[in-house]
Formats: structure tokens, C-alpha cells, sequence
């Protein structure tokens, strides 16, 4: 069986949090959604037979004024096509890349309580995800 992963792992995290806080950050956004969203029992959208893509629709929509209260901002979005060097298995439905003023500002948003409720939504929508975070660099001309 794949491995897949929705939330991160205690080293990782750990990994995030021992990075400088006070710096821009990028965090690249890879999702592949739920073909029907699976919340828990007794969730408040658990009887609305949503797709996956449609759950995290919702996590957009009641996370995004905490992300955007923090300073987040999305620097570029896309749907995927194909895979041109990697595994032929990996395979996402979207993409994009949230931009934060520091790291502390992510942090102040993952506090948040209502963030907090609103994380349901992203854990029923996603089969899998990856979230990567990169140091912003000068786009320039070449590689």
C-alpha cells in the first residue's frame, strides 16, 4: 500500500518549528482529493454527500479570512496534468503556493480556534496532500 499523508508527522512538524519564524516563507500545496469526503460521525457536514473536492471547497471558505487576517496570501495556483519526472503514480488534482509573511504567522493561524473547527473539512476532503515548505527566492531569468 502508498503511504499517504494529510496532516504531518510529529518530526517533521518538529522540523517546521525548529526553522526560523520571523522570515517570509512559501508553502507549496499539493492535494488529491476524496472521491466522496469522509468526516466523522455526527460532523455537521457529514450527511451533505459531498465530494472531496467540495469539502475542501469549504476549508477554503472558512479558513481563508484566518489566512488572510495572518497575512497569507496565494502567490500561484494550478490544476495538474501530468507528470514529467517522478513516479507515473503520483498524481494530484490541484496545486498552489500560500505565501506568509514569517512563519509565525502560520503558526498564529493553525492556533486559531476557528481555523482549528475548520480543519475537519481539509481531513475529510484529502486522500492524500503534500505541504512543503520553501524559503521565497528572486524568480530572476534561468534556473
Amino acid at each position: 500500500m502508498t503511504e499517504t499523508y494529510i496532516d504531518p508527522s510529529p518530526a517533521n512538524f518538529q522540523a517546521f518549528k525548529d526553522l526560523p519564524r520571523d522570515e517570509p516563507i512559501h508553502m507549496l500545496n499539493l492535494l488529491q482529493y476524496r472521491e466522496q469526503a469522509a468526516y466523522s460521525a455526527g460532523h455537521e457536514n457529514s450527511a451533505k454527500g459531498w465530494s472531496g473536492r467540495r469539502a475542501y471547497e469549504e476549508y477554503g471558505k472558512t479558513s481563508g479570512p484566518i489566512f488572510r487576517r495572518v497575512g497569507g496570501s496565494i502567490v500561484w495556483r494550478g490544476a495538474f496534468q501530468t507528470v514529467v519526472t517522478g513516479p507515473e503514480a503520483m498524481q494530484w488534482h490541484d496545486g498552489f503556493v500560500a505565501q506568509y509573511p514569517n512563519a509565525g504567522a502560520f503558526f498564529e493561524m493553525i492556533k486559531d480556534p476557528d481555523y482549528q473547527r475548520a480543519v475537519a473539512n481539509r481531513t475529510a476532503a484529502l486522500a492524500d496532500s503534500r505541504l512543503v515548505r520553501f524559503s521565497p527566492g528572486d524568480a530572476g531569468e534561468g534556473f
